[in-house]
């Protein structure tokens, strides 16, 4: 469990804001209290990234308007319809914002800001200290790449999470 130690009056000025995903991000796309602040701290930050869904919060706040972005394959006509140019790339770079694909790019995409922040070697020993060397068991972590019968599962699964 995750417990913050600020709340959004305290957290003014931030460098990095990262919003993650969620199963279902609808009732946070409504929570104005978390949007005026997603605006004023962008004014501020450095980097704004986002992982799986977590970039709706920015197109909700009308920070990605034209932008190019990418959220999980599932949410994506939902991310365009809120004016977000989505691009299938694993991670999407649009300074100050970096977005990802579902959760499990979200490690590609800190390892690429942090080579961007503070260079290659850095994110290079990063990558080595948590074993992140991917050799997935199967091909189907992409909707290109999977089988009609795998889509259709996923899919159950899915709407059982609530994911529009």
């Amino acid at each position: 469990m995750v417990s913050p130690t600020g709340t959004l009056d305290s957290l003014t000025a931030p460098d990095l804001v990262v919003v993650p995903g969620s199963g279902n991000p609808m009732p946070a796309l409504n929570d104005q209290a978390l949007l005026d602040w997603v605006k004023h701290a962008s004014q501020h930050a450095t980097w704004m990234a986002s992982v799986c869904t977590g970039a709706s919060i920015y197109a909700a706040a009308g920070l990605l308007a034209s932008r190019r972005a990418n959220t999980h394959w599932a949410f994506r006509d939902v991310l365009a319809s809120m004016g977000v140019n989505v691009c299938p790339d694993r991670v999407v770079f649009d300074e100050p914002f970096v977005s990802c694909a579902g959760v499990s790019a979200g490690i590609d995409m800190a390892l690429a800001l942090t080579g961007r922040v503070h260079g290659p070697a850095a994110a290079e020993a990063i990558q080595l200290v948590i074993e992140y060397d991917p050799q997935p068991p199967f091909d189907a972590g992409a909707p290109h790449k999977a089988t009609d019968q795998a889509k259709q599962a996923a899919g159950t699964m899915l709407a059982a999470a609530a994911l529009p």
